[in-house]
C-alpha cells in the first residue's frame, strides 16, 4: 500500500457503449491535484457538472451503483471505480460525453489497462488511510447475506459465494496484496448473470448495450435449447446462442476457474472506493452484493467521519470521544454556561450523546434552593440544548465561525427532580436541517430512568 496519493500522468480516453443504457460513451480520464478526490464529470450537459465519487452521492443501486448531483446521473460505475482503487489512485477527474461509462469486456481490465498507459505519477501528499479498529458488519438474514469487517494492518478481501447452480456452486477467493494481485488476479474477471434474468432485465429497460462480448450468462433452466430459443427471439438477438456443455451459454471459457467470485470482489473493491478514502482492513463477504457493500460503506464512513471529528477538535489519549477541550474547540460557551463535560459518542448529522456531572459546587444551588439543591429545570433544557449544539455545529463547515440559536421548545416534561451528585446523560436526535434551520428531539437520563423530554428548534447564524 503507497504511503504517498497518486494521480496520472497525462490524459487517456476509452470509448464504447454503456451496459445499461446503450448508449455512445466516450471516457477520459485526467490528472487531479493533490487531495481532489475522484469525481465525474459530465461534459454533454450544460455547465459541465461534477458528481464526486462518494457514498453520500449514491442514488441507486438496484442493478449497479447510480452516481448523481442534482440532473447530472452516471451509471453503473462500480467497474470504473474498481479500476481507480485496485490501482491505488486518488486524485482523479473522469470526463463523460453521456450517462454511463462504456462497459468494455464487462470487467475492469479496459480501464486498468488505459490509466496504465497513461502512466502513474507519485504526488507530494501524504496518502491518508481509515485504519479499522473495531469490528463491523452488516447481514441480511432472509438472504444469508454476511460482510464483516476487522481490524488489518492491510487491505484484505476475503469473499464467498454459493449459487445452487452447477456451473457455480460454491466459489471462494481471497485478496491478500493489492499492490501484486489486483491487476493479474481480479481486473480481468467478468460480470455475470443467469439467462433468467436476461429477459426480466430487458423488460425493464436495462442491458441495453449487454450481450455475450460483456458477460458471462449462465445456464439456469431445465428447458434446455427450447428456452435458450425462446429468450433469443424474445429479445430479438442475431447472434447464435446455445445451451453450453459448461452450463455457460456459447461454452464462453472462464478466465479463472472462480471468475465470478472474484467479479464479486472486483465490484465491492469499487464500491468500498465510495467511502472516500482506502482501508486497512479485512473484509470477509458471503453472497454479498451491491446492496449490502452500499450499507457497509456507510457503516465505515460513518466511523470515518468520528475519526475526523475526533481528530480535529480532540487531544489524543482521551477516553471520551470529545472532552471538555473538545468541546471547547467547539462550543462558544464558557463557565458558568458551559454545562455539558463530555460526549460519549457521536453519529455525524444523526445523534449525540453528552455528560453532565452535577455537582455541589454548580452556582445555582446557592439560590435554587438554599437547604434543598434541585437544579433548575431551564438549564438541564439548555445542556441538553448544547449537546444538540455540538452536534449541529459538526454538520456544518467552519463551526468556529457559527453561533446557535434556539428558536422553539415544544412536548417539554421535567419527570423526576435533578439534584447534587447525579450524572445526566443527554441523548440528543436531528429530526431535519434544512436552510439553516434543525429540528431535533432530546431526553435526558439517570442511569436508565427517563428525567427530561424536549423537542427543540434551532437556527445556525454567523458569528458578528
Amino acid at each position: 500500500m503507497f504511503e504517498k496519493q497518486r494521480t496520472i500522468k497525462q490524459p487517456i480516453a476509452i470509448e464504447g457503449v454503456g451496459l445499461h443504457t446503450g448508449n455512445s460513451s466516450r471516457m477520459t480520464f485526467k490528472p487531479a491535484p493533490i487531495d481532489s478526490g475522484v469525481r465525474f464529470v459530465r461534459v454533454d450537459l450544460p455547465d459541465n457538472p461534477s458528481v464526486i465519487a462518494d457514498i453520500d452521492h449514491v442514488v441507486d443501486i438496484s442493478r449497479g451503483t447510480t452516481l448523481a448531483n442534482g440532473d447530472a446521473k452516471v451509471y453503473t460505475v462500480e467497474h470504473v471505480l474498481a479500476a481507480v482503487a485496485g490501482l491505488q489512485i486518488d486524485n482523479l477527474t473522469i470526463e463523460l460525453d453521456s450517462n454511463e461509462p462504456p462497459i468494455g469486456d464487462g470487467s475492469a481490465m479496459p480501464y486498468v489497462e488505459r490509466l496504465l498507459e497513461a502512466g502513474i505519477e507519485t504526488q507530494n501528499a501524504d496518502r491518508k488511510y481509515l485504519e479499522i479498529d473495531t469490528t463491523l458488519s452488516y447481514s441480511e438474514p432472509d438472504r444469508s447475506v454476511d460482510i464483516v469487517v476487522t481490524p488489518s494492518d492491510t487491505f484484505r478481501i476475503t469473499f464467498m459465494i454459493d449459487y445452487r447452480n452447477p456451473a457455480l456452486g460454491t466459489q471462494y477467493t481471497t485478496l491478500i496484496d493489492l499492490d501484486t494481485e489486483f491487476v493479474e488476479e481480479f481486473a480481468p474477471a467478468r460480470t455475470f448473470c443467469f439467462l433468467s434474468e436476461v429477459e426480466m432485465l430487458k423488460s425493464q429497460g436495462l442491458i441495453k448495450g449487454g450481450g455475450l462480448s460483456n458477460a458471462v450468462v449462465i445456464y439456469d433452466s431445465d428447458k434446455g435449447q427450447v428456452e435458450v430459443d425462446r429468450i433469443r427471439k424474445a429479445l430479438d438477438l442475431d447472434e447464435k446462442v446455445f445451451v453450453g456443455e459448461t452450463g455457460i451459454i456459447n461454452d464462453i471459457p472462464l478466465r479463472f476457474y472462480n471468475e465470478p467470485v472474484r467479479h464479486k470482489a472486483l465490484d465491492l473493491i469499487g464500491d468500498l472506493f465510495l467511502i472516500g478514502v482506502p482501508i486497512k482492513g479485512h473484509i470477509l463477504a458471503a453472497r454479498s452484493g451491491h446492496k449490502a457493500n452500499v450499507a457497509l460503506v456507510k457503516k465505515i464512513r460513518a466511523l470515518y467521519e468520528k475519526k475526523k471529528l475526533i481528530s480535529k477538535y480532540q487531544k489524543p489519549g482521551s477516553a471520551a470521544f470529545l472532552d471538555i477541550n473538545g468541546i471547547m474547540n467547539i462550543m462558544p460557551h464558557r463557565y458558568p454556561f458551559l454545562l455539558i463535560d463530555k460526549v460519549l459518542d457521536l453519529e455525524p448529522d444523526k445523534q449525540v450523546v453528552a455528560i453532565k456531572n452535577v455537582t455541589i459546587n454548580e452556582p445555582f444551588f446557592q439560590g435554587h434552593f438554599p437547604g434543598h439543591p434541585i437544579m433548575p429545570g431551564v438549564l438541564i433544557i439548555e445542556a441538553m440544548a448544547q449537546a444538540g449544539g455540538v452536534l449541529l455545529l459538526n454538520a456544518i463547515p467552519n463551526p468556529e465561525t457559527k453561533l446557535v440559536y434556539f428558536l422553539s421548545m415544544d412536548n417539554v416534561k421535567f419527570r423526576r427532580p435533578v439534584t447534587p451528585g447525579d450524572t445526566l446523560r443527554f441523548e440528543v436526535e436531528m429530526i431535519t436541517f434544512r436552510r439553516g434551520i434543525c429540528r431535533m428531539k432530546g431526553k435526558t437520563f439517570i442511569g436508565d430512568t427517563l428525567v427530561t423530554e424536549a423537542e427543540l428548534m434551532a437556527k445556525v447564524i454567523d458569528r458578528e
